[in-house]
This record gives structure tokens, C-alpha cells and sequence, in this order.
């Protein structure tokens, strides 16, 4: 076993390291001198290791656009092809959130497995589980093997959703890291939308979501085989190395040749053992050679990084952002568009929306920074839910009001908590912590969704709709307040000067 393992003493070189005063009473290599220095990478090099994890956040938001027309299909008597067309609501809830379910058992296998699979591998079992996912419930014969291929589903988006912005955060140039994590976000939105433009397509097909669910699967297996294909993280590898877990100099060598495929063999091949030896110096600084334990996530560094990143995501979806959407076709049809009378022409009108504000911050990430688009999105989402509020309170005779707070809540939740939420939590945490941290916010994540979604409709019914709105726009100045005070800016700086520096 990996404790029985004597830990290895690990020399390399160490030129020009300087150190600073005491950071949680251990010396830490002085990063200062790195912060304006700019990784050199090859544009191709770069773009493959975020585009293969990224089809996972496709995956993930394509489920959610099909499943809204698939339910459709489901229930009807005509277009369903099945003998079990006739759900009750409880079944019905239960298609519609049994992916969510799945992806709640994800982010606890995650805590589990992360860092013995490593962020690859992890990712690749996510692959089989949306495959396996997709391929049950394409071909489900019964009400409930359909619900066994939703659950199967789940899994692989919690799985995905864990590894995926780990895997890009780790592996990509610390001057796009922002912009490629964003895009995340933007494969997630492009998959929403493309479920939506499937579900219109098939809407009128007998048996059609079986097609939109089967869908998946293809798509699964270019993710897999491009996984398979992809390095490992180097900055796994070498905390492996320093955990005792292999040989440190065949891991060392490893590592070196991971990155030299993620920034192109030509580009950094000079460089390369320089900037492995440098990782392992920052981490053999930072008590990264002891495994974490569970108590350790809720001490020192990891319990501030928890803060900010499990505040982030729990904001992110107590903000109402489930049950804006909720509202979008009846506010769209009290504005008298013609479009209302199509759900899913709303969905893809909204979709269209949140697809080009999503693109903009991923524009500007990097440029800008994390805490100024979150604290300008989100003080857009206050005043929208605040305005949402006062129509359906005192302003019911102006429908414009509502659809103008619509589109700027949907505008400023996808310039702020929608990817600056998981770029966030793939940066702040410590490199051994990383792996369980992140999939304990990837569980406040689903579990907040869940709450909010199925909290929303009793509330609704004893508060109604406006004071509902006006406490979900208290909260989102509780956020604001959160972010101002606790969330720091990690433009420009590296995984290890984050946790040097901001920890």
C-alpha cells in the first residue's frame, strides 16, 4: 500500500529560489518573480486538452435541453411508442431529475476516486458512464430501466463535471486558463442548445426521444477515445511523485513528456525539465507529500478554499436560477410573442441568449478578471430579480418589465456565476486537496439545484411568485456581499501562486 511506501527524498534542481516569510508556518518558494512571465504553448497543443473534457459539459447540457421535449414525447399517447405513456407527475419528476440524482452519486464516487484515477482516467469512466447512460435509456423497454439509464447518465456528469475543469485547469497555460475553463461553460450552454433544436426537430417523430437520448452516444465515445488518447495531468504525475506512490525520477520523466505534448514538443521541449523541477519544488514546499484526509478538508487551506468555492456554487443556483427559467415561456406569452406558444422556441430563444453572453465572458475572462464580472453579473441578476419581483407584485400591467429582466438575468448569470462558478472552484483549491475539494462543491452544486428545484413549487404556492422573487434577489445581495469580502482575483497567476499567495 501507498502508506507502507517510504517517502522518497526528492532532489532536482532548485536555481535562483529565493523564499518568502511563512505561509501557514511552512517556507514557500517566492512567486513574485513568475507572475508576469507567460507560458509559451502551441496553439493546437493547447486547444485538444480542453476540447475532449469539454464534450462532457456538452453532454451535460444536452440532457438538459433533450429531456425538456423528451418528457413531451413520453407522455404522449400518439407519438410516444410505448405502452406506459400515461406517468403520473412523480414519474414524470422522476425522468426529468433522475440524471440529477445520477449526478449526485458522481460527485461522491468522485470524492473517493479522484485522485487515485487521476483526472484522465476519471474522465474516460465518465465517457462509459454516458454511453452506458445513454444507451439504457435509448433502448429502455420499461418505465424503469428508462430511469436506470437516467440515473447511469447522472453519474457520468457528476463524474464529468468533477474532472473536467480540474483536468483543463491543470494542464492549460495559466494566460488562457480563464478562457478555456469559461468555455466549459460554453460547451454546457451549446449543448442546452442543441438539445433544444434536437427536441423541435423530433417533437412530431413516433418514439423521437428515443433518437434525442441516443444521440449521446457517439458523442461519448469521441470524448473517450480522445481521453484515452490525451496525456495525464503533469501536475498529478508529480503529486504522485511526491506522495511515494512510483519511482520520482520515471514519474519526474513522465511528467516532462505530459507536458511537452500539452504545449507542443517543439515550443517547450528546452524548457520543459525546467519548469517539472520547478512544480516539484513549489509542492514539496507546500506539505503536498501527505495524502488528505477527510478531516483535513474542513482545516487551514482547504476549509478558506472550500469557502470560496463551495459560497461560489451555492450561490450559484440559491440565486433562483432554476426557477427563472421556470417562468421564461409564460413571461414571453404575457408579452404577447408568438413564440410563447412554443415552449421550446423560448428555450432556443434563451439558449441563443445565454450562448452569446456565455461567449463574451469567455472573451473578457482573462482580460478583466474573476471578481469584476462576477460582482457586475451579479449585481445585473439583484436588480432583474428584484424587477421580477415588483411584476408579478405591483406591475402585473407591464409586461415588459418582465421580459427585459428575463433577458438581463439570463445575460449576467452567464457573464458571471455560469463560468466564472467552475473556473473558481478549478483553481482555489491545493493541488493534493484538489481532487476532494472540488467534488465536495461539485456535491453543493447538484444538491443546491436539487433544492432549489424542488423547493420552488410549494414556495411558490405559500409565498407566491413575487415575494419569492424578492428573496432570491436578498440572496443575490448576500452574494454580492460574499464576493466583495471572501472571493479573491486569480487572473494571471499560476495553480501554485494561488495557493502560495491567495491560501
Amino acid at each position: 500500500m501507498a502508506s507502507d511506501v517510504e517517502r522518497p527524498t526528492i532532489s532536482f534542481p532548485a536555481k535562483n529560489v529565493k523564499y518568502s516569510g511563512e505561509i501557514d508556518a511552512v517556507q514557500q518558494p517566492l512567486l513574485e518573480n513568475k507572475s508576469t512571465e507567460c507560458e509559451e504553448f502551441s496553439v493546437v497543443s493547447a486547444i485538444l486538452p480542453f476540447l475532449f473534457p469539454a464534450f462532457g459539459g456538452l453532454l451535460y447540457g444536452y440532457d438538459i435541453g433533450a429531456t425538456s421535449s423528451a418528457t413531451l414525447l413520453i407522455q404522449s399517447a400518439t407519438l410516444s411508442g410505448v405502452s406506459w405513456y400515461n406517468l403520473s407527475s412523480v414519474q414524470v419528476g422522476l425522468i426529468t431529475s433522475g440524471s440529477l440524482y445520477g449526478a449526485l452519486i458522481g460527485s461522491i464516487l468522485a470524492y473517493t476516486v479522484a485522485d487515485f484515477l487521476g483526472r484522465r482516467r476519471e474522465l474516460g469512466l465518465s465517457s462509459v458512464m454516458y454511453f452506458v447512460g445513454a444507451t439504457i435509456t435509448a433502448f429502455a423497454p420499461t418505465f424503469v430501466v428508462l430511469v436506470i439509464g437516467r440515473v447511469v447518465y447522472g453519474i457520468g456528469i457528476g463524474l464529468a463535471m468533477h474532472a473536467a475543469p480540474m483536468y483543463i485547469a491543470e494542464t492549460a497555460p495559466s494566460q488562457i486558463r480563464g478562457q478555456l475553463i469559461s468555455l466549459k461553460e460554453f460547451f454546457i450552454v451549446l449543448g442546452m442548445l442543441v438539445g433544444y433544436v434536437g427536441g423541435s426537430i423530433l417533437v412530431d417523430t413516433v418514439g423521437g426521444w428515443r433518437y434525442m437520448y441516443g444521440i449521446s452516444t457517439p458523442i461519448s465515445l469521441v470524448m473517450g477515445f480522445g481521453m484515452y488518447w490525451l496525456p495525464s495531468s503533469p501536475r498529478w504525475i508529480l503529486l504522485r511523485a511526491i506522495q511515494g506512490k512510483d519511482d520520482v525520477q520515471s514519474l519526474r520523466k513522465n511528467a516532462i513528456a505530459c507536458l511537452c505534448r500539452l504545449r507542443g514538443e517543439a515550443i517547450i521541449a528546452d524548457s520543459a525539465p525546467q519548469k517539472v523541477d520547478e512544480m516539484l519544488s513549489e509542492l514539496s514546499h507546500m506539505r503536498e507529500e501527505q495524502e488528505a484526509s477527510l478531516a483535513e478538508m474542513f482545516q487551514g487551506k482547504c476549509l478558506k478554499a472550500l469557502i470560496i468555492g463551495g459560497g461560489l456554487v451555492l450561490f450559484q443556483q440559491i440565486t433562483g436560477q432554476p426557477s427563472v427559467l421556470y417562468y421564461a415561456a409564460t413571461i414571453f406569452q404575457s408579452a404577447g410573442f408568438s413564440a410563447a406558444s412554443d415552449a421550446t422556441k423560448v428555450s432556443i430563444l434563451l439558449g441563443l441568449l445565454k450562448l452569446i453572453m456565455t461567449g463574451v465572458a469567455v472573451l473578457v475572462v482573462d482580460r478583466l478578471g474573476r471578481r469584476p464580472l462576477l460582482l457586475g453579473g451579479v449585481s445585473g441578476i439583484a436588480v432583474s430579480l428584484f424587477l421580477l419581483g415588483s411584476y408579478y407584485t405591483y406591475l402585473g400591467d407591464i409586461p415588459a418589465v418582465a421580459v427585459v429582466a428575463l433577458l438581463v438575468y439570463v445575460g449576467c448569470y452567464q457573464l458571471s456565476f455560469g463560468p466564472i462558478g467552475w473556473l473558481m472552484i478549478s483553481e482555489i483549491f491545493p493541488l493534493r486537496l484538489r481532487g476532494r475539494g472540488l467534488s465536495i462543491a461539485v456535491l453543493i452544486n447538484f444538491s443546491a439545484n436539487a433544492l432549489v428545484t424542488f423547493a420552488f413549487s410549494p414556495l411558490k404556492e405559500l409565498l407566491g411568485a413575487g415575494i419569492l422573487f424578492f428573496i432570491f434577489g436578498g440572496i443575490a445581495i448576500l452574494s454580492l456581499i460574499f464576493i466583495f469580502f471572501i472571493i479573491p482575483e486569480t487572473k494571471g497567476l499560476t495553480l501554485e501562486e494561488i495557493e502560495a499567495k491567495l491560501l
